[in-house]
């Protein structure tokens, strides 16, 4: 039986699957081999770029009657070397010696790079196995480079300056092709060489590039036919609603498609008996059990929280404030896969902005007494009134020590109100969250089942006031904006919460609850 693919490179025999090529643009890549161009794919870690490196290196291989060979080379192992080029290159002589010998099977080639001793002029190395490689057999050579972002420092200028120093000896004396494949394009690259005392730009060290592909995420008909897959196989089921909560909730990215198929029908221990088809309150669950678990891939992201080029992009969607980032910020958060701009900025997919406020408030949620059981009623039903009281309250006493430590403090009152809520909500529910970057607001939807699964929905909105702005005008636009997206989320109900950070305001000020009407909509107005 096939399983939906979450590590390493997807095989169509063991893993449910969207082929490869059909995720590139294929005419374009075989148009830039054929014409001996060098080129850079690239994606965030985990959306199928090797996947699509090695299917390309088999039809180079296998599909098109011996024109190419072809070689997959994966530099990571070379990473450890980190700026001791020797040891580099002989990671990646190891890899040569592989690939040659058992993908192509030119053992000349694979016993040269085994004797080559990478130390004596490790400068030249990778260009020497690369000239006596091309020259080994009449077809031309196409190398694709796996991981070069691996690389750091000396080592990857190095690997640079080499490919462009034997470009010119291409086809017959050098590779005819050779395609680098990463998170980030080429020129992108800032790279700290300690051997130059300065920062060395990828553009510079690899001047020679004729195009970067970005490898896409799944389109929504990839998604319906991935999930599919396990339909046909197994006969199980997903409903309609359930298919369009996987979309909505991943937008394509593919190792969130995979891993919420994963935990849904081979994780799930009532859902493995395929007795029953997948709803949608299965996958917001398969979400919750993804979240919780922490996986590598979800872990990676969110320890770039950390990084100052990525605070300065993310903060401002947090807290709907304005942003102060550069081009150079953006393209690399962009890169790594956290947001995307079409057209405006916003997180990359709601699984990824249910994430990010859950990792950075980890540690006050878990300072947060559990009594959820206080505001459910006998019927199930959440009482948003006296959890908004309570609070304001929790705010009051924790507010100024918890935002004084944070890391993001401009988005410090918007995660106090989501840590809050979800220690509470998400144990039957859910929040889902709307950010608008320059709004100064978040939005936010509760989601709340009764006991007999009828589920309510409550708009909780946040503004915040700071210096210079106007907290009546901040009040009439939060009520505006309120009322929209209760309409707009076919919400029962709408809470606005007013943070004041104007300097001198007290809490006996600042504290407060008003019921107002907005054109027909009521709304509670929350002050804090």
């Amino acid at each position: 039986m096939r399983d939906f693919n979450t590590a390493g490179p997807v095989r169509a025999d063991s893993h449910y699957c969207i082929p490869p090529l059909d995720r590139v643009n294929l005419s374009e890549v075989l148009t830039l081999i054929r014409v001996q161009r060098y080129f850079v794919m690239h994606a965030p870690r985990q959306t199928g770029k090797t996947s699509a490196l090695l299917a390309l290196r088999d039809l180079l291989n296998d599909g098109m009657a011996g024109e190419y060979r072809c070689a997959y080379l994966n530099v990571e192992p070379a990473q450890t070397a980190r700026e001791d080029v020797g040891r580099a290159m002989g990671a990646i002589a190891s890899e040569i010696a592989i690939e040659a010998r058992h993908t192509l099977g030119d053992t000349a080639t694979a016993e040269a790079a085994e004797r080559l001793d990478t130390t004596l002029r490790p400068d030249a190395a990778l260009s020497t196995l690369l000239n006596s490689w091309a020259r080994a057999a009449d077809s031309p050579l196409v190398v694709l480079i796996d991981e070069i972002d691996a690389l750091v420092g000396d080592s990857l200028i190095s690997v640079l300056r080499q490919l462009r120093a034997g470009y010119a000896r291409r086809p017959a004396g050098f590779p005819q092709s050779v395609v680098l494949c990463g998170v980030r394009d080429v020129r992108d690259y800032r790279i700290h060489a300690s051997s130059e005392k300065e920062v060395i730009t990828g553009g510079s060290a690899f001047n020679i590039k004729a195009e970067s592909l970005r490898l896409g995420d799944f389109t929504r008909a990839e998604v319906e036919s991935l999930l599919g897959q396990h339909t046909q196989e197994t006969g199980q089921e997903f409903l309609p609603e359930a298919v369009a909560a996987v979309w909505e909730q991943t937008l394509g990215q593919p190792w969130l498609v995979n891993a919420l198929g994963k935990q849904l029908c081979f994780e799930n221990q009532q859902l493995r008996l395929r007795d029953r088809p997948i709803s949608q309150r299965d996958v917001f669950e398969a979400r919750e059990a993804l979240i919780l678990r922490r996986d590598t891939h979800i872990d990676q992201l969110t320890d770039k929280l950390r990084e100052p080029r990525v605070r300065r992009v993310i903060e401002p969607l947090l807290s709907g404030g304005d942003g102060e980032y550069t081009d150079r910020d953006f393209e690399y958060v962009r890169d790594l896969g956290l947001v995307v701009a079409d057209p405006t900025l916003r997180v990359a997919n709601p699984i990824y902005g249910e994430v990010l406020p859950r990792e950075l408030t980890w540690v006050l949620q878990h300072s947060i007494p559990e009594s959820r059981a206080a505001y459910v009623d006998a019927d199930g039903h959440l009482d948003m009134d006296r959890l908004l009281e309570d609070f304001q309250d929790f705010f009051r006493q924790n507010s100024e020590h918890w935002i004084e430590r944070a890391r993001y403090r401009e988005a410090g009152p918007h995660l106090v109100l989501q840590a809050f809520l979800h220690r509470v909500v998400n144990a039957r529910g859910r929040i889902e969250r709307e950010y608008a970057l320059g709004s100064r607001r978040v939005d936010l939807l509760v989601v709340w089942p009764d006991r007999e699964g009828r589920e309510s929905r409550c708009v909780v909105e946040c503004k915040l006031v700071k210096d210079g702005r106007s907290h009546t005008r901040a009040v009439e636009e939060g009520l505006e904006q309120t009322a929209a997206y209760m309409d707009l989320s076919r919400a029962d109900a709408g809470h606005l919460v007013v943070f004041d950070a104007r300097t001198g305001r007290s809490w006996a000020d600042r504290i407060s609850r008003e019921e107002r009407d907005w054109l027909g909509t009521s709304i509670t107005v929350w002050g804090a």
